[in-house]
């Protein structure tokens, strides 16, 4: 049987920084999203791009995009009537740093 710990010595908890943390795994929760980051890693993509790139309806792509946009992640910048889109590296690096909070 595995030892369990009796007395959890307290921890410091900071509200702030969980539900910053956890809006962005929100953010990331669903696959799509993760394909759209991923993409977005190495190149700026016109909406259209993305939508040829995923086999997905433009709707969903839109959506999709919304939720990061709105988490930060992501950068749309209109070219009416295209928009283009590219990823946040300091909203990357700024998850990264939340993740390393948990250590």
């Amino acid at each position: 049987m595995a030892d369990c710990l009796t007395n959890l010595d307290p921890i410091e908890l900071d509200e702030a920084t969980e539900v910053e943390l956890a809006a962005f795994a929100k953010a990331i929760s669903h696959p799509a999203r993760v394909r759209l980051l991923k993409i977005l890693a190495s190149n700026k993509c016109l909406g259209s791009d993305l939508v040829d790139q995923l086999d997905l309806a433009q709707s969903t792509i839109s959506e999709h995009l919304r939720v990061l946009k709105q988490a930060g992640l992501v950068h749309a910048e209109v070219q009416h009537p295209r928009t283009c889109f590219s990823l946040k590296p300091e909203a990357l690096q700024r998850m990264k740093d939340l993740l390393g909070y948990l250590d």
